[in-house]
């Protein structure tokens, strides 16, 4: 990966759902994503590529959980009626199909998610012979609960953020590439074909696949590289038929995976990177160069797509509100890129969680 820019980790995923509300107290609930990092209710005007070339009016939040990982970023359209999948996701359809949640003990964490719901799965293992178990939410999204010891800051529960995500590819040795060469996933912790017992909860799961699992050999950094830990990005390709693209004939934030967001620095390094590879940004928030309010925080974001159309943001932040009263904003362009944020700011936010 180019030295010129930081990966400091997989700030959210996009979750578009068809009550924000609803969405969110059900995720706190589940997977304690309880801290507001940000919230909006604004036009979404510089995505006219995904949003039928009209600005579209949303409510989207970004929400974590302190034990570490990424954060949701939950999401719906105000004015305009969500449009659902008209057909039930396959392992293997080409887009995100499952998001990875972290969990330092998953039996534990298994045992409480079945005390409460009831669309969850066995435990079982993944090809590495880690445990893990899926989780269908009411809407038909899928996350992937997967074993990691890291603690940012203990929170007493058993869940934690997001760690990855599992996307549909039909060549998995061209986009393992733009994972690995833009995003620093150069390491294959497992390259498997065949039937795998822990795909069966999913629809689809018992037809045959190829599953490669990347994740990185060095140690990010950034100011949120703590929060955000290690992670993965795990490849399936459908082998028994072919795969329908998630989002055809959908817009950008209506149900479902909506993408994957990186927390970079240094965009426009990135960008030639990205350039060189082949990924042109298809939305840059900040051609000029200068900032993207969001409310709370500002900054510069752009969008590319993998070779299926799987939307990847990147993100760098600007400026950051830690607390609206007192008014505590911090200028991220004037401290030290590479030097972690105190956990300090992080318990403050903490003590103002969601309900």
């Amino acid at each position: 990966m180019n030295s010129n820019y930081i990966i400091a980790g997989i700030q959210q995923v996009g979750v578009g759902c068809v009550s924000f509300h609803e969405a969110w107290k059900w995720y706190i609930d589940m997977f304690q994503m309880n801290v507001r990092i940000l919230e909006d209710d604004t036009v979404a005007e510089r995505m006219l590529p995904y949003t039928g070339n009209q600005a579209q009016k949303r409510h989207a939040c970004i929400a974590v959980n302190l034990q570490g990982g990424g954060g949701f970023e939950i999401w719906q359209y105000s004015d305009r009626k969500p449009q659902p999948i008209s057909f039930d996701i396959q392992v293997g359809d080409l887009g995100i199909f499952a998001a990875k949640i972290k969990s330092k003990n998953p039996e534990r964490f298994h045992a409480q998610l079945k005390a409460k719901y009831n669309n969850v799965g066995p435990i079982t293992k993944m090809p590495n012979g880690d445990p893990t178990f899926f989780v269908k939410d009411p809407w038909g999204n899928y996350f992937q609960v997967v074993k990691d010891e890291y603690v940012f800051i203990d929170q007493q529960t058993f869940s934690g953020g997001i760690v990855g995500a599992i996307m549909g590819c039909t060549d998995i040795d061209k986009t393992a590439r733009l994972y690995c060469d833009l995003l620093g996933y150069d390491k294959v912790l497992y390259d498997e074909t065949g039937y795998f017992t822990d795909f069966e909860f999913m629809n689809g799961g018992k037809q045959r696949y190829r599953r490669v699992l990347l994740g990185h050999s060095s140690k990010r950094e950034g100011a949120f590289a703590p929060l955000y830990g290690s992670s993965t990005i795990e490849l399936v390709q459908a082998l028994d038929r072919t795969p329908r693209k998630i989002y055809e004939g959908r817009f950008w934030g209506d149900p479902g995976f909506i993408q994957i967001c990186f927390d970079v620095t240094n965009m426009r390094e990135l960008e030639k990177r990205s350039n060189e590879l082949g990924y042109p940004f298809t939305v840059d928030s900040c051609k000029d160069n200068g900032h993207f309010d969001m409310g709370e925080a500002s900054g510069h974001f752009t969008y590319i797509e993998d070779p299926d159309g799987t939307l990847i943001e990147l993100v760098e932040a600007h400026k950051l509100t830690i607390l609206k009263h007192p008014h505590i904003v911090i200028d991220m362009l004037k401290r030290n890129r590479k030097k972690p944020f105190p956990k300090f700011f992080f318990r403050l936010m903490g003590l103002f969680k969601v309900k």
